[in-house]
């Protein structure tokens, strides 16, 4: 046994690594071709190579397209995990040029910075490093230790995460308002805590909850707002909010996307906490010249706080 795996171990080929990183991130031979700069051939061979070694068909056809195996999917984040570390290794303490860097960063974003953000940080990439692409994912209803993983590189938005390995980094706190349609009966007359508890309200969670913050702080004023629902995001809420006479609530940096859609956006009648804004790594991304590049790149974008 010992000398049958000395023997995988000196016919392994690291470049198989990268390749299912990339096959999978793409779920696309062509795809995987072009990013890698190879001939659909020889990606194809290379894909054969993978499977032989893996014992697994790793991509297979449905319709059009081609999708993981399950087994591919359990391994996609240690694969992910491994390319990383070892681009640390050859990375640490150098330095990159932008111009020909081609690569592809995974940033699990809270879709208010998304949206807020998100148009400008594209645009900031492409005039420093046209290779380079964003693919944003959205933040699940179900805690997964994406960073550990290598499912995502960067997270950006409320950073609750359980990891204690992980860093974070604080970059601006968040004050909250209230969002509702135009001509909003709530809009009308002076606005008091108690009317702001008995109007209907939408709550934005993507864990689908019924209660936060605001609930608190009116419970320590003797009062109970009406939460009719919830829906999983943030712009979602909007377009529910501008049909409907609920009322709603946005970060201020976000008041804009806001009145862009015709809704009004005015002050609650009580204080709310702030909300800590920040971003996350793994570590083995510290010496990643590319990463901090991009971590600068977010950076750059928050302005100062309220």
């Amino acid at each position: 046994m010992r000398m049958t795996q000395s023997r995988a171990a000196a016919r392994l080929d690291l470049n198989l690594l990268l390749a299912l990183d990339v096959l999978l991130e793409e779920s696309s031979v062509s795809g995987a071709a072009a990013r890698l700069h190879l001939s659909e051939p020889a990606m194809s061979r290379t894909l054969g190579r993978i499977r032989k070694a893996l014992g697994d068909p790793v991509l297979v056809r449905a319709g059009r397209t081609m999708v993981p195996t399950p087994h591919a999917l359990s391994l996609q984040g240690e694969v992910r995990a491994v390319v990383e570390r070892a681009r640390g290794i050859f990375l640490a303490g150098g330095r990159v040029d932008l111009t020909t860097l081609n690569r592809t960063f995974t940033v699990l974003a809270n879709e208010s910075f998304t949206a807020v953000f998100g148009a400008a940080l594209f645009a900031r990439v492409a005039r420093a490093a046209p290779g380079v692409r964003l693919r944003f994912l959205a933040e699940s209803h179900i805690d997964v230790p994406a960073l550990r993983e290598g499912v995502a590189d960067l997270e950006l938005g409320m950073i609750d995460t359980r990891s204690p390995e992980v860093r974070t980094e604080h970059l601006v706190d968040e004050r909250m308002l209230a969002v509702a349609r135009a001509g909003h009966p709530l809009l009308r007359g002076r606005l008091t805590a108690r009317r702001f508890a008995a109007a209907q309200h939408l709550i934005a969670s993507r864990r689908g909850r019924l209660e936060g913050p605001v609930d608190s702080a009116l419970a320590e004023l003797g009062l109970t707002r009406r939460v009719v629902g919830s829906v999983g995001t943030f712009p979602t809420s909007l377009f529910v909010l501008r049909e409907t006479d609920l009322v709603g609530l946005i970060t201020g940096q976000a008041a804009p996307l806001a009145t862009a859609l015709g809704l009004e956006v005015f002050e609650i009648p009580f204080e709310l906490p702030l909300l800590p804004f920040g971003m996350a790594w793994h570590p083995r991304h510290d010496a990643d010249p590319a990463h901090a590049w991009l971590r600068d790149c977010a950076r750059a974008l928050v302005p100062a706080g309220p």
